[in-house]
């Protein structure tokens, strides 16, 4: 006997609702297994992980902070996913838009900018995620070179010339030789929206960009197009959709909103730049967008559960003194079966008998 995995002519929609469903299911259960085997009480962790964060109002707004980026990013990668094209790079694009932003934050530190200054840090924040971004673009629509491979090792391009500038020159000369540059001034800085917390306006770009993502992909025909190109690239052609040139704007989005949360990141929740600005969020992204079924709304409701083990992970350490690594080990097997269970929604595991020699 031997297993094998037949393509299944139609997906039945219950299996599409179903999947992340049992994704998450079998990843709490998995982090039970984990607690039991460090020694640790699953009940306690269990609440102290997921729940906890959603017991006070304190909680529930760094969640909505952590929220912020993931979702951001995570709604352009669902757009980058649905055309077929992989961009791993989303971490790198962030830190990029956290620079240009932060940079100009830093140039007028003291300067008495007006209130365009916020602005035209998001503004270039954007632009700067998408420059990066089309880097894999061109090289893949010019030279056929993976994008996977390129964007993936433009993280760690963005990740050491960020650390270069934070102890080199931009760093703040009365910081007590620490790794960060002066704290941003009040015009460069995203408002709060609510006293004693650190929920900002980034919240509320955050849940508009939500809603343009539905919209442009359920409503347009360049949602249209995304879609087409990548289920049927084929009848896409014939259709006369350009794949080379939704390749580009895909991948301009994508970066666009990626730098748009390194920015907001910098500006509204860290308020400087330093080198441990993200904990991950583009790497954790793509497992929001594929919990989410690269669906804008999905990725909404997978962004706000990852938030909470964030937040949940530094309450353990704090209250069950548990390594914060752990958290890094749960997000990695919820997209170990998010993988899985989509395995199952295309392919129907059979037994077949082996032939005779």
């Amino acid at each position: 006997m031997r297993l094998v995995l037949e393509r299944r002519a139609e997906t039945p929609w219950t299996l599409n609702l179903l999947s992340p469903l049992l994704a998450v299911g079998l990843t709490l259960a998995s982090a039970v297994l984990v607690f039991l085997a460090m020694g640790q009480d699953p009940w306690q962790a269990l609440w102290v992980y997921f729940l906890m964060p959603l017991s006070d109002s304190w909680g529930l707004q760094e969640v909505a902070v952590k929220a912020t980026p993931l979702v951001l990013i995570a709604v352009g990668l669902a757009l980058c996913y649905r055309s077929n094209n992989c961009n791993i790079g989303a971490e790198g694009q962030f830190l990029l838009g956290a620079i240009a932003g932060g940079g100009l934050a830093v140039a007028m530190h003291g300067a008495d900018a007006g209130r365009w200054l916020l602005p035209a840090m998001l503004g270039v924040g954007a632009l700067a995620g998408a420059a990066w971004a089309m880097v894999p673009a061109l090289l893949k629509t010019r030279f056929g070179v993976n994008e996977i491979l390129t964007s993936l090792m433009l993280v760690y391009v963005a990740q050491l010339l960020l650390d270069w500038l934070v102890r080199g020159p931009w760093r703040d000369p009365d910081g007590f030789n620490m790794p960060h540059t002066v704290v941003f001034g009040a015009e460069a800085t995203v408002p709060l929206l609510l006293e004693g917390g650190r929920l900002n306006l980034g919240t509320p770009i955050m849940l508009a960009v939500v809603v343009l993502g539905a919209v442009l992909l359920g409503r347009t025909l360049k949602g249209f197009e995304i879609t087409l190109v990548g289920e049927a690239p084929r009848a896409a052609r014939f259709a006369g959709f350009d794949e080379k040139r939704l390749t580009w704007t895909v991948f301009a989005i994508t970066g666009a909103l990626a730098g748009l949360a390194g920015v907001l990141e910098a500006a509204g929740t860290v308020r400087q730049l330093q080198p441990d600005l993200s904990p991950g969020y583009g790497f954790t992204a793509i497992i929001v967008a594929f919990l989410g079924r690269l669906n804008p709304l999905g990725c909404l409701v997978a962004g706000v559960f990852l938030a909470i083990t964030f937040i949940g992970g530094e309450n353990a350490q704090i209250m069950l003194q548990m390594p914060l690594d752990v958290t890094r080990v749960f997000q990695g097997l919820l997209l170990f079966y998010v993988l899985a269970c989509d395995t199952l929604l295309l392919y129907r595991p059979r037994l077949l008998r082996r032939s005779g020699a």
